[in-house]
């Protein structure tokens, strides 16, 4: 039996390492250069305990999918066709990697020679390579050949600019369709993200905290000690036409301010927030502690400006004493929602089938929305999930999937 497995965030690998246990022969589709999707990224908030954050789970799962015989991958590779049923027939277009897996050990060197900010870029898996790629619209090679600066440089010689872009077809009896979901992009609130370097997005912050112990302002490097967070940017938003919540938001800035503290003493913070997201069986007692050290304010700015000290001017409207009020902060998180996956829309039309007006697949499987037979929707794909709740919904996937080919 052989399952292609579309998208290779924690929902997909988690399907591909499943189904591979089982014997089955697994291809593993990812349109970027890496696996583990945004949750890979995500940083370990335990400070004395676990707090279940999920970070480790998706560096496990990882490690699992990649280095099972049976789990055959493909990085930077996009879906153009799927026809037929049963088996169906996959037409796909590869982006041969720059980077060899096998030989990148993530020295930086490349980052080093590189004259253009941003033509590589870094993975943020710990144990799996390639640990770095090359953007091919901003990489000098590709308009004339007359850079190859990271290539001379790389003692291990991991890169090859001359890769070419191949086509391919497979079979497979069945799919599973995990695509994952987007961030959303707050550029457009009155936040001034893009612009003012401390404003930056929860999954930023997520990096910072992997790079440091302590959060950095990006601006200069200090140590930010007045930090905010500002819940449900782009989501339970009815003007944007994203009127969900994206579950994850409230559980990673809580668990991550309580990470933040228990490194800097001296580091206050403040929430913003409509409502607090239950999460976990141990959320209350949580919720009570993190509530001892962190300033909760229920309600949403509606400004940020920069002072000229370099200090972000928060204007919000108390709901406590019916006015608006300001606080200084050195660096403010936007905790950012989940949002459809960009390429939700083409895939859709690929498999002929209609999304709802939220723009996330429909769920198909064997107790699910009726769809075609043998193709599975998994994780986030379908809707904001934690991830636990991802991993949950891809082994639910598979046991629908092992009893549609035991019967097929």
């Amino acid at each position: 039996m052989h399952v292609a497995v579309i998208g290779a965030g924690v929902a997909g690998l988690t399907a591909a390492d499943t189904l591979a246990g089982w014997g089955v022969r697994i291809s593993l589709f990812e349109k970027t250069p890496f696996l583990g999707g945004h949750a890979i990224q995500l940083n370990c908030k335990a400070t004395d305990t676990c707090v279940k954050c999920g970070a480790c789970v998706a560096e496990d799962k990882l490690l699992r999918a990649t280095r099972h015989p049976h789990v055959e991958i493909h990085t930077g590779t996009q879906i153009e066709a799927i026809t037929g049923q049963h088996p169906y027939q996959i037409d796909y277009r590869s982006h041969s990697p720059m980077v060899n897996a096998d030989l990148c050990d993530g020295c930086g060197i490349c980052f080093e020679k590189c004259p253009v900010s941003g033509a590589i870029f870094q993975d943020h898996a710990s144990h799996v390579g390639p640990y770095v790629a090359i953007r091919r619209d901003l990489c000098r090679y590709f308009d004339n050949a007359a850079c190859t600066l990271c290539r001379d440089a790389c003692p291990q010689g991991a890169i090859g600019l001359s890769s070419q872009a191949q086509s391919g077809t497979m079979q497979a009896d069945a799919i599973i369709v995990a695509t994952g979901f987007t961030p959303y992009d707050p550029s457009d609130k009155p936040y001034g993200y893009g612009q003012f370097p401390n404003v930056i997005t929860s999954l930023d912050a997520e990096r910072l905290l992997r790079e440091h112990t302590v959060m950095k302002c990006p601006s200069d490097g200090r140590t930010a000690v007045r930090i905010a967070f500002i819940q449900c940017v782009g989501s339970r938003d009815t003007r944007l036409g994203h009127p969900w919540c994206s579950k994850i938001c409230c559980g990673s800035s809580l668990r991550m301010a309580r990470l933040i503290q228990s490194h800097q003493e001296d580091a206050q913070i403040t929430c913003f927030y409509i409502d607090v997201q239950t999460f976990g069986k141990d959320f209350k007692p949580f919720y009570n502690s993190v509530r001892e050290n962190i300033t909760m304010i229920r309600a949403i700015p509606g400004d940020i400006l920069r002072t000229d000290t370099d200090e972000l001017e928060v204007i919000y409207f108390d709901p406590e004493t019916n006015a608006s009020k300001e606080a200084l902060f050195d660096i403010v998180v936007l905790s950012v929602g989940l949002l459809p996956a960009e390429n939700n829309q083409s895939m859709a039309q690929i498999l002929g089938w209609s999304q709802d007006e939220s723009g996330f697949m429909p769920r198909h499987g064997s107790d699910r929305r009726p769809g075609p037979e043998g193709i599975f929707t998994a994780g986030a794909a379908t809707g904001p999930m934690t991830i636990a709740e991802s991993v949950s919904s891809a082994e639910k996937t598979v046991y629908d999937m092992i009893r549609y080919l035991e019967t097929s």
